[in-house]
């Protein structure tokens, strides 16, 4: 996904969205002089835009997105070993 498929989907300015990259909240990949997007960093965007419309602040925002990453990455521990109990 292409950075203005991002502007387009989230409605946010480009300039927006060159901040939250800087800032680190949102990683794209580099293909060539172009930033590819997935649809993790559409649904961070999305996040991101949310939690700015409900009031929270640029040092917020990153302490928000690791406990959100935190809580995915207990998530999918807990996938993993409810796959492997039922396995055994």
């Amino acid at each position: 996904m292409h950075a203005h498929e991002i502007v387009t989907h989230v409605r946010i300015e480009a300039t927006v969205l060159n901040h939250w990259v800087e800032a680190g909240w949102l990683a794209p990949r580099r293909s060539g002089s172009d930033q590819e997007f997935s649809e993790v960093d559409l649904a961070r965007a999305h996040l991101i835009r949310d939690l700015q419309s409900l009031g929270a602040n640029d040092e917020s925002i990153p302490v928000i997105l690791d406990l959100v990453d935190q809580l995915h990455g207990v998530r999918r521990l807990l996938q993993e070993v409810l796959s492997t109990i039922k396995d055994r």
